[in-house]
C-alpha cells in the first residue's frame, strides 16, 4: 500500500517544540518559496472573499431593501459549499489542483468584472453564487495541495500562518469594503476585487502542479468516490474525530454569530459601537490563536491543544454570557475566540493528515460540506431561541455546549498519545488503515485500479475475479458495482480471445 507521500524522510512530531522555536515562525516564507506564493495567493483570495461579502450585501440590499433578497444573497454563497462537498468532492483529488485554484480565481474575476454591468438584483445574486461555488473548490484545493509544499516537520506551522492570514482579511476585507462604499459606488470595490482573485491566479500558476499532490488518484467512477470520500470520513479516526466535534462545536458557534448583534447592542446596551467592538475583538482573539496553535502544539500534543482550545472557548464566551458591560465582555471574547483559531489548526492537522493524499480533497471537502450544513440549521434555530430567550441565554448555552464538546474531544480522541512524538505514526496508521479498508470493498478505488492492470485471462485474473465474487456477497450497491464490472472485464476477456 504506498504511503501519503515524502514518507522516506526522518519522521517528526506534529509541531516539533524545537522547529517552531529554532526557526522564525514567519522565515517559512523564505525557506519553502512555493508555499510562499500559496500564502500570497490565499491572502488575495480571502481579502477578495471578505470584501466581497460586505459589498454585495450592501448593493443588494441598496437595491432591493429587502431582507428576503439578502437571504437568497446568502444562501447563494452557502449553499455551493454543501452541495460541492457532498456530490463533487472527489474532483478536487481527481484533477488538477493547481488548475482548480487557478480557474475558481478567474471565475471569480469574470463574476466581478461582469457585477458593475449588472442592475437586476436576480443575476447580482445568481452571480454571487457562481462566486460561491469557485470559493467551495479553492478552499478544499489549498488545504489537500497544502501538506506537499512543505516539510512535514513545518506543516502546522504553514497552517497557522495560512489561518491567520485568512482572519487577518476576515477582519480588514468588510472594513476596506465599508469604506470604499463611503467614497465609491459598488462597481470600483468590484474591480478592485476582481483584481484581488486575478493576482491570486497569478501567483497560484506559479506552483508547479506536481507539487500539490504526492499520489495520483484512484478513480472507478465518479458516485463510486463520492462513496469512498463518505466511507474514509465515517472509518479514519482522524476524519471521524472532526466530523463528530467540530459539528458540536458549531452548535455553540451559531449561536453566538446570531445572538451576537443582540446581545451587544440589547443585552449590554452598547449600541452599534458595542457590536463592531465584539466583532473586532473576535478577529483579534482568532488571529492569536491561530498563530500561537505551532507552539502550543508542539508543547501540549494535539489531543491536549484541541480539547483545551475548545475549551478556552466555554470559558470565554460562557464567561462573556455573565458580563455585566461590554468592557468586561470583550477581553472574554478575545479568549473565546483565541481558543477558537486554535482549535481550527487541529482540524486542519487532523484531516491533512488522516487521509492520504489521493484521498484528501474529498475527505476535506466532505467535512466542509457536513460542518457547513449544520452550522446553517443551527443559526435558523438559533435566530428562533434568541428571540425567545434573549441574547444572554443564547450565549451561556453556547458555553455549555462548548464544555461538552471538549470532554468529548477527549473521549473520542483516547487514540491519540499524550506524547507529541508518537503523533505522526498513529495518524498515518490511521489513514492507511481507513484507506486499506476501501480496498477491501468489492470494486474499491484501488482494487479497480489493480485489476485493470493485470491481464485480462490467466490465473492471476481468474483468482482475481474469484476474490471480487466472494467478497461482493456483502451486498448492497458495491455488490451490483461489483458484479457489472466483472461482466464487463468478462466481455473485454472474449473480445480479445475472438481477436486471437
Amino acid at each position: 500500500m504506498p504511503r501519503r507521500g515524502r514518507r522516506d524522510e526522518p519522521q517528526q512530531v506534529v509541531a516539533s517544540r524545537a522547529a517552531v522555536e529554532s526557526r522564525s515562525r514567519l522565515g517559512l516564507l523564505r525557506r519553502s518559496p512555493l508555499f510562499g506564493l500559496l500564502f500570497l495567493a490565499t491572502a488575495g483570495s480571502s481579502f477578495g472573499t471578505y470584501l466581497a461579502a460586505i459589498v454585495l450585501t450592501v448593493d443588494v440590499y441598496d437595491r432591493t431593501g429587502s431582507g428576503v433578497w439578502v437571504a437568497a444573497l446568502l444562501i447563494a454563497d452557502f449553499l455551493p459549499i454543501v452541495v460541492i462537498g457532498l456530490l463533487l468532492g472527489p474532483l478536487v483529488d481527481r484533477l488538477s489542483r493547481r488548475g482548480l485554484m487557478v480557474v475558481s480565481d478567474l471565475a471569480r474575476v469574470a463574476v466581478f468584472v461582469a457585477l458593475p454591468f449588472v442592475d437586476d438584483p436576480a443575476v447580482i445574486v445568481a452571480l454571487a453564487g457562481v462566486a460561491g461555488i469557485a470559493t467551495g473548490f479553492f478552499r478544499p484545493a489549498v488545504y489537500a495541495g497544502l501538506p506537499n509544499l512543505v516539510p512535514d516537520e513545518e506543516l502546522t506551522n504553514a497552517n497557522s500562518l495560512l489561518q491567520t492570514v485568512e482572519t487577518v482579511a476576515w477582519m480588514i476585507g468588510p472594513v476596506v469594503g465599508g469604506l470604499m462604499l463611503t467614497t465609491w459606488s459598488p462597481s470600483v470595490a468590484y474591480v478592485v476585487n476582481a483584481a484581488t482573485f486575478l493576482l491570486s491566479a497569478v501567483l497560484v500558476a506559479r506552483i508547479p502542479d506536481r507539487r500539490l499532490r504526492s499520489e495520483e488518484s484512484l478513480t472507478r467512477g465518479h458516485w463510486r468516490d463520492v462513496s469512498d470520500g463518505l466511507r474514509l470520513v465515517l472509518t479514519s479516526a482522524p476524519l471521524r474525530t472532526v466530523l463528530i466535534v467540530w459539528n458540536v462545536v458549531l452548535l455553540g458557534s451559531a449561536a453566538i454569530n446570531v445572538a451576537e448583534v443582540v446581545f451587544a447592542k440589547e443585552t449590554l446596551d452598547s449600541g452599534n459601537i458595542g457590536f463592531g467592538v465584539i466583532v473586532a475583538a473576535s478577529g483579534v482573539g482568532l488571529a492569536i490563536g491561530s498563530y500561537l496553535a505551532a507552539p502550543s502544539l508542539g508543547t501540549l500534543g494535539l489531543r491536549r491543544h484541541y480539547a483545551g482550545s475548545i475549551a478556552l472557548m466555554a470559558v470565554g464566551w460562557g464567561g462573556a454570557a455573565l458580563s455585566p458591560t461590554i468592557w468586561a465582555a470583550v477581553p472574554l471574547v478575545v479568549v473565546g475566540a483565541a481558543g477558537n483559531g486554535a482549535a481550527i489548526i487541529s482540524n486542519q492537522l487532523l484531516v491533512q493528515r488522516g487521509a492520504p493524499d489521493r484521498y484528501r480533497g474529498r475527505a476535506l471537502a466532505t467535512i466542509m460540506s457536513s460542518n457547513y450544513a449544520v452550522l446553517g440549521l443551527a443559526m435558523a434555530a438559533a435566530g428562533v431561541l434568541t428571540d425567545a430567550f434573549g441574547a444572554r441565554w443564547i450565549w451561556g448555552v453556547a458555553g455549555v455546549v462548548y464544555a461538552f464538546a471538549a470532554v468529548l474531544t477527549l473521549l473520542v480522541t483516547r487514540w491519540l498519545p499524550v506524547a507529541p512524538s508518537d503523533e505522526i505514526d498513529i495518524l498515518d496508521a490511521h489513514a492507511e488503515e481507513a484507506a486499506s479498508a476501501l480496498i477491501a470493498v468489492p470494486g474499491g478505488a484501488y482494487a479497480s485500479a489493480v485489476l485493470a492492470s493485470e491481464p485480462a485471462d490467466g490465473p492471476v485474473a481468474s483468482t482475481r475475479d474469484d476474490t471480487v465474487r466472494d467478497e461482493s456477497a456483502r451486498g448492497g450497491l458495491d455488490r451490483i458495482a461489483s458484479l457489472l464490472e466483472e461482466v464487463e472485464r468478462r466481455r473485454e476477456r472474449e473480445a480479445r480471445r475472438s481477436v486471437t
